[in-house]
């Protein structure tokens, strides 16, 4: 073999085994593999995403294709519960589908992209992502249409079963909430006796019935019932009538629950006028009950102002001057009323109105508000001491009071139409805030504190100022939430669509102004009633009042 041919043989077989194993450098890890995008229905969405139809895709971008050995660990569920999808792949795998068609109206969900997904080299994604979403509302009706006037009708006949069928089986008085057994209310119950007069009125009880309830009501507050200088605590133990404390120190007299309490005795006492002996007895018995209340021993020691609380162990510890703006204008109305214990003017005008300091005279949207906190605070402000006393043509030195409970209302509706927080929902037909149950506990929820929760009662029992905005929310709260709000009650007590979040609970203090401000707007029937007593003329004429009334 000459040696060319063996050098050509070498140059053959080096070159044979270079293509065989050529020395290509290998290809380097993916790094920083991540999500470059997630996309819902079309729409680039981080954080929470709201009003989702109830099929939704999301495409999920990566910056590299993705082991699909590993996608499981996409969780999307709601509450804890994983939710199914199907799956699909788009891009060489660097993009993913899910496909999602099973979901529930109204309901939160959430999409967890782990760390733990991995690209098609094995390498960990860089950071998870989340993403909540919260479906849409079923723009259905929940409940075949009813004329407005059935559906009044309906909200109040529902609600009125609070107070009666749930009603302390001893006592007869109003229990605090749906879930406070033996504990009952003072002041709830005072809104409870106005809607038993209420229901005899509409036919869902006899009088007969009404009556023999009342009878109950009254013996046990007469004789069983604590009380302090003829107040009433706070909470009472339906069976015993012992107090239940509200809070360490709040274990005697609460002067504003008794004044809604006397304020719904005042008006079954002019409701019950019969002349037969039943009910001449059961008026016999409010007036003692009435006339106990020593309105003005609350001065403490004579000062120019009514005190909330009374403690026989702890005295006056709470320390807490009744002065407004708030729900207690009732509080000095009956002080100023009583034929025994009555206050004097000063007392209302130093200490209440201190003094014209419960003016306010800003404007709120447009609307000037007379009295109270900027932008007017909760909105039973408006509706407590307004379930009796009636501020249409009402005036004093201080206010047009049917002026300034509109206007309370109307900044009320303006501000969550306005929405200055963003809160999912909002709008003209979902609005109100007030003091009421929330997903955190309690609270007075106003535009000063807003939430993101609407009480029904605060729309539903401004029904005389606001007529036809409250209707538009009655219309949203029955028919469209219904299925989530709508119990054996009436209304539940709020709600939270962000969350979204709604409540099981029913408060007697927010059932009961729903069932009586209705009425007060159709007939005004309480307000005739407790404006016809006698003693509540001389004490509003005392205090400076105006009214057709008096």
């Amino acid at each position: 073999m000459s040696r060319i041919f063996f050098f050509s043989l070498l140059l053959i077989a080096g070159c044979t085994k270079q293509n065989r194993n050529p020395s290509v450098p290998p290809t380097p890890p993916v790094q920083n593999f991540s999500v470059l995008s997630v996309n819902l229905n079309g729409q680039q969405v981080t954080g929470t995403a709201y009003n989702i139809p109830v099929t939704a895709t999301f495409k999920i971008k990566f910056s590299a294709p993705v082991n699909r050995s590993s996608v499981n660990t996409i969780l999307f569920n709601s509450n804890g519960v994983a939710v199914p999808y199907s799956i699909g792949y788009e891009n060489g795998d660097s993009t993913i589908l899910l496909q999602l068609t099973t979901l529930l109206p109204i309901t939160k969900y959430s999409l967890t992209i782990s760390s733990s997904v991995l690209s098609k080299q094995n390498t960990s994604l860089q950071s998870a992502v989340n993403i909540n979403l919260v479906t849409a509302l079923a723009p259905t009706d929940k409940f075949p249409r009813i004329s407005d006037d059935e559906l009044l009708t309906l909200v109040q006949k529902q609600t009125f079963k609070y107070f009666w069928d749930f009603a302390h089986p001893v006592s007869g008085l109003a229990r605090e909430r749906n879930s406070s057994g033996d504990v009952v209310t003072s002041g709830g119950s005072g809104l409870g006796i106005m809607a038993i007069i209420t229901g005899i009125e509409r036919k869902f009880i006899t009088r007969a019935e009404g009556l023999q309830r009342m009878q109950k009501i009254v013996g046990f507050l007469g004789n069983k019932a604590q009380k302090f200088h003829g107040a009433y605590p706070h909470w009472l133990n339906g069976a015993t009538g012992a107090v239940v404390p509200f809070s360490t120190n709040d274990d005697g007299a609460d002067l504003v629950e008794t004044s809604f309490l006397i304020q719904g005795l005042i008006t079954a006492r002019q409701f019950f006028n019969g002349s037969v002996q039943a009910e001449e007895l059961l008026r016999n018995d409010i007036n003692t009950i009435w006339k106990g209340v020593e309105w003005n021993w609350f001065r403490k020691q004579g000062e120019n102002v009514l005190y909330w609380h009374w403690s026989p162990t702890k005295e006056w510890v709470m320390n807490h001057p009744i002065k407004g703006w708030n729900e207690a204008l009732i509080t000095y109305v009956l002080a100023a009323s009583s034929p025994d214990f009555a206050i004097p003017k000063i007392v209302y005008d130093a200490g209440w109105a201190q003094n014209g300091a419960i003016e306010n005279g800003a404007s709120y949207y447009g609307i000037t508000l007379p009295l109270g906190p900027p932008l007017g605070g909760p909105l039973f402000f408006a509706h407590y001491s307004f379930l009796g006393i009636n501020p249409t043509s009402l005036k004093d030195a201080y206010a047009d009071y049917f002026v300034q409970n509109k206007a309370h209302a109307r900044i009320n509706y303006n501000y969550c139409i306005a929405n200055p927080k963003g809160w999912y929902g909002y709008s003209d037909s979902c609005w109100g805030l007030t003091a009421s149950d929330d997903h955190n506990g309690y609270s007075a929820h106003e535009p000063n504190n807003d939430l993101g929760v609407i009480s029904p009662t605060a729309a539903l029992s401004s029904f005389p100022y606001t007529p036809a905005e409250s209707m538009k929310a009655l219309h949203f709260f029955y028919y469209t939430l219904g299925d989530k709000i709508w119990k054996e009650y009436g209304f539940t007590d709020a709600f939270n669509l962000s969350i979204p979040w709604f409540a099981n609970s029913f408060l007697a203090i927010d059932q009961g102004p729903i069932i009586v401000m209705i009425e007060n707007h159709r007939t005004g029937l309480l307000w005739n009633l407790f404006m016809s007593a006698p003693e509540v003329k001389s004490g509003l004429r005392n205090l400076g009042f105006q009214s057709p009334h008096l």
